[in-house]
């Protein structure tokens, strides 16, 4: 598929988003008659992030892109030939401009699967040169995006179902490629939404935003409005000026809040005023600009209540700054107090949004029973991943010409598992998830209700286990997302518990065990 063709093609990796190294070894293969040998590669972590005890799956999507437009151009051939030895025999590049990724076999756990440590989250097979040069840019888009997708499960774990998350961390984001990539992939965790306009265009997030304390500040209250006169919802009746009657409501407000009526900022009635005639049916106010008790929220009740005169609802207000949860409470008793004064029941349900650096621990302050506040907008923390700036994915060799191959180090972890091989989810009787199984492809699946005797990690014995049910195995983002939340309510209590989570077991069958105990037993001096 043409990038022409795809708008989410043009936020597609280009193959030079890569490592010198690759090409280098690439040249090596070549050389040595090797480039076209079948080979098999499994992208996968060790550990799961921030501590937890799952990680998601995701980035699938850009992959399949990046493989489908796969292409070795002339300028990209012409670079790597300036920074190769300049005697590299010119065959080779003729063989790089006619690579493509046709030949190229990928199984991939879907996307927004939950992912664990060892358990492929791409198997990767075709000619070696060709899937070799494939290595760095599969990390760099699987690693970040499945990083990002499971902080914003996280995060969501900790807000629970009714809170509104918005993602608004593009302006904190490391670069305009992390920012798009955070933006999708905090959508498929979990958020509801983001501030990120590009994300909406290429990936179809849904998006949301307001206005900025600089649209208030820019008004002084002298401003006059071209044209300040609103029709009424309905359509129907004459227009009016929308500046005085939130004067006129002005003066009941403040009677009501024990305010003297000078007291509320002009200049942030003004800009009230412009924008709930740009939006008068998606009128929101940013009440912390100056105080938000002796100004922000008697403006914006003033412009309100006008605006409901005419039939219209006010659908939110914003706090940035100040302890968020007293606030948010303070402001929904007025909300209160204010609908029964003025008999205006819609005015308690008005929907209250915050921001300003909130991190896990801030959230769940947010998230307690009856705090009363609707929507929570997330920069920073969501797309930095401050608790874990990398995932560590590794893409590893693990077969050579249908043979196995095992990395054996000084260091147990960084071994690898050899062969080629299937992943099996075994479910429980309750329908949570028991544990994964890794077996050599050419073993037979695991049946549900049949004993299976598997080999723990480090285990000196195999142990049996009986299996309720399995998993079965591009679907859209929308679809992706809704596999998060039914994938997350499926794991036990104490594997979604975000602090000191039991682990969940990734076990081997039989014949994948014997096997790296022979090549093991091999490798012995």
């Amino acid at each position: 598929m043409a990038a022409e063709q795809d708008p989410e093609g043009r936020a597609a990796a280009r193959p030079l988003l890569t490592d010198l190294y690759q090409a280098t070894m690439a040249l090596g293969y070549w050389r040595a008659g090797r480039a076209r040998d079948a080979a098999e590669f499994e992208l996968f972590f060790r550990r799961c992030p921030f501590g937890g005890a799952f990680a998601l799956a995701a980035g699938l999507r850009d992959c399949v892109r990046f493989l489908r437009a796969f292409r070795l151009r002339d300028a990209d051939v012409q670079f790597l030939a300036s920074v190769l030895l300049p005697d590299t025999d010119p065959a080779f590049f003729e063989h790089l401009r006619s690579l493509d990724c046709s030949e190229v076999t990928v199984r991939a756990l879907p996307e927004g699967s939950l992912a664990f440590p060892g358990v492929p989250l791409l198997q990767v097979s075709g000619p070696l040169l060709v899937v070799q040069l494939l290595e760095t840019p599969l990390l760099c888009l699987v690693s970040y995006a499945s990083l990002v997708a499971t902080n914003a499960a996280r995060l969501r774990l900790i807000a629970g179902p009714e809170k509104r998350l918005l993602e608004m961390g593009l302006r904190r984001a490391q670069g305009p490629d992390g920012g798009l990539t955070a933006s999708t992939y905090s959508y498929l965790g979990g958020f509801d939404s983001s501030s990120n306009v590009l994300a909406g265009q290429l990936r179809g997030v849904p998006v949301a935003g307001t206005l900025a304390h600089s649209f208030v500040t820019s008004f002084s209250g002298s401003e006059v409005p071209p044209d300040p006169m609103l029709a009424p919802a309905a359509g129907e009746g004459p227009g009016v000026d929308l500046a005085a009657k939130a004067q006129v409501w002005l003066e009941h407000v403040c009677a009501h809040l024990g305010l003297g009526v000078q007291e509320p900022h002009p200049g942030e009635r003004a800009a009230f005023v412009a924008y709930a005639l740009a939006f008068p049916r998606a009128f929101q106010g940013l009440l912390d600009s100056y105080s938000v008790r002796r100004s922000g929220l008697p403006n914006f009740l003033a412009v309100a209540l006008a605006l409901g005169e005419l039939g219209y609802r006010a659908v939110g207000v914003r706090l940035d700054s100040g302890d968020l949860l007293q606030q948010a409470q303070e402001i929904r008793k007025v909300f209160r107090a204010a609908a029964a004064q003025f008999q205006v029941p819609w005015l308690e349900s008005v929907p209250i949004a915050v921001s300003n650096n909130i991190d896990e621990e801030a959230l769940a302050r947010l998230a307690q029973e009856g705090s009363e506040v609707n929507v929570i907008g997330i920069g920073t923390s969501v797309v930095t991943c401050p608790q874990q700036p990398s995932l560590g994915c590794v893409y590893k060799l693990v077969a050579v010409g249908g043979q196995p191959r095992m990395k054996l180090t000084e260091d147990p972890e960084k071994q690898t598992l050899p062969g080629s091989k299937a992943a099996f989810r075994l479910l429980g009787s309750d329908g949570s998830l028991l544990m994964d199984v890794l077996q050599l492809a050419e073993e037979p699946a695991p049946q549900a209700g049949q004993e299976l005797r598997v080999w723990p990690p480090g285990a000196q014995e195999p142990c049996t286990v009986r299996p309720a049910q399995l998993c079965e195995p591009l679907p859209s983002l929308a679809e992706s997302r809704a596999l998060v939340q039914l994938s997350l309510s499926q794991l036990s209590p104490e594997h979604r518990r975000l602090q000191s989570p039991a682990q969940y077991q990734v076990v081997l069958s039989e014949r994948l065990q014997a096997l790296v105990n022979s090549l093991h037993a091999r490798a012995s001096p």
